[in-house]
C-alpha cells in the first residue's frame, strides 16, 4: 500500500450545545491536518494495523494475481478468472494454500506501514509549512508520499520476495524459514532487493495516480472535507483500481524478479538469475509481447480496491481513537478553537 492518508478521521464535540442526534465526526473545522499535538507514534501504530489489514484481508486474491502474472505457467496452473482459480486451487491443494506465505507479510506489513505514515504525515506538515503556509499543498503530498515509499519498500521487499515464491503454484519450500535458508544460501542475500528498484519505479507512480484520483473523486464526493466514511470508501477503492490498472506492468516485472520463474527464463536461455529493471521488461515482451505486461491485472484490481478502500478506513478510525484517548488522558481539547 501501499496508502498514505493526509485526512483526519473526526473531532472531538467542540460544544456542549450540540444536540446528541448529531453526527457525532461532523465538524466544519479544518479536517484537513491532525492536532500538533499527535505523536509518531499514533502514527505508527493507526498505520501498522491499516497496513496488516489491508495485506491480509484480500491476501486469497493476492495469491492468485501472483499465479496470473507467470510467464509460462504449468498446464494445471493455468486459470479463466479470479474465482475459478480460488476453486481450484482450494479444490486440488487445500483450503488454506491460498494463504500461503501470509505470515511473512504480516510480519513486513506491520513495520513498513508505520514507517510509511509516520514519515509521510511529518514530512508533508513540513513541507506545507513551507510551501503553503500549512494549507494543504499537493505538491507536498507527492515529495512525501514518494520519500516515505523508500522508505516503504525498504523494509517490505524482501517480505515480498518470500510471499511470491511461496505463493507460486509448486513451490519447492516447506515454509517461510526453509525460503529464506534457501534463498540466502543458493542467491545470497541481494536476492531480497533483486526488485527492488522496480518496486519503488511502480510504487511511486503508483502513490501519485492514487492522490490524484482519490483527491478527484474527494472534490466530487466530499468537496467540504467533512469525514464522511462512505466517501473515504468509494474514493478509496476507485484510487486503488486505478492505480493498480495503470502500474500492472511494473507488477508483472516485479514478480518476474521476484520469482525468477524457472521455466520462462529456461525458454530464453536465461543462465543464472535475471537482475535489474530494463532486463525483466525485456524478457516480459519476448515471453509474451504486449499483453505479456498486462497478465493478472483483473487480479490485482479486485484485490487493490477493497485493500486501498480498507486502508483508509482503518487507518482514519484508528488515528481518531488514539487521539481521543490521548485527549482524554491529558484532559485537553486542542481543536477547540
Amino acid at each position: 500500500m501501499e496508502l498514505c492518508s493526509d485526512r483526519v478521521v473526526a473531532t472531538l464535540d467542540m460544544s456542549q450545545n450540540k444536540s446528541k442526534d448529531e453526527e457525532p465526526f461532523n465538524s466544519d473545522g479544518d479536517y484537513e491536518s491532525l492536532p500538533p499535538h499527535v505523536s509518531v507514534t499514533t502514527h505508527m501504530t493507526a498505520g501498522a494495523v491499516a497496513g496488516i489489514l489491508e495485506h491480509t484481508v484480500m491476501y486469497p486474491v493476492d495469491s492468485v494475481k501472483t499465479r496470473m502474472q507467470s510467464l509460462q505457467p504449468d498446464p494445471n496452473a493455468q486459470y479463466k478468472s479470479v474465482y475459478e482459480a480460488l476453486k481450484r486451487i482450494i479444490r486440488t491443494e487445500g483450503i488454506f494454500r491460498p494463504l500461503r506465505g501470509l505470515n511473512i507479510t504480516m510480519i513486513g506489513a506491520g513495520p513498513a506501514h508505520a514507517l510509511y505514515f509516520a514519515c509521510y504525515e511529518r514530512m508533508k506538515r513540513s513541507l506545507s509549512d513551507v510551501i503553503q503556509s500549512g494549507g494543504n499543498s499537493h505538491l507536498a503530498n507527492g515529495v512525501a508520499g514518494s520519500v516515505a515509499t523508500v522508505l516503504h519498500d525498504a523494509v517490505m521487499n524482501p517480505a515480498e520476495v518470500i510471499k511470491q515464491r511461496m505463493q507460486m503454484y509448486n513451490s519447492p519450500y516447506r515454509g517461510l524459514w526453509d525460503c529464506i535458508r534457501t534463498v540466502t544460501y543458493t542467491e545470497g542475500v541481494g536476492a531480497f532487493y533483486r526488485s527492488y528498484s522496480t518496486q519503488l519505479t511502480m510504487n511511486i507512480p503508483f502513490q501519485a495516480v492514487h492522490f490524484i484520483t482519490y483527491e478527484l473523486m474527494q472534490e466530487q464526493l466530499n468537496p467540504h472535507r467533512h469525514y464522511h466514511p462512505g466517501s473515504h470508501i468509494l474514493s478509496g477503492a476507485a484510487a486503488g483500481a486505478v492505480s493498480a490498472a495503470i502500474t500492472t506492468p511494473l507488477d508483472v516485472c516485479k514478480t518476474l524478479l521476484n520469482t525468477q520463474e524457472n521455466i520462462a527464463l529456461s525458454s530464453m536461455n536465461v543462465s543464472g538469475h535475471l537482475t535489474g529493471m530494463a532486463n525483466a521488461f525485456r524478457t516480459v515482451y519476448q515471453l509474451g509481447g504486449l499483453s505479456a505486461f498486462f497478465k493478472g491485472v483483473q487480479a490485482r484490481v479486485i484485490y487493490q480496491m477493497p485493500s486501498t478502500a480498507i486502508a483508509w478506513s482503518v487507518y482514519e478510525f484508528f488515528k481518531y481513537f488514539l487521539t481521543k484517548q490521548q485527549e482524554t488522558e491529558h484532559g485537553t481539547h486542542p481543536w477547540v478553537p
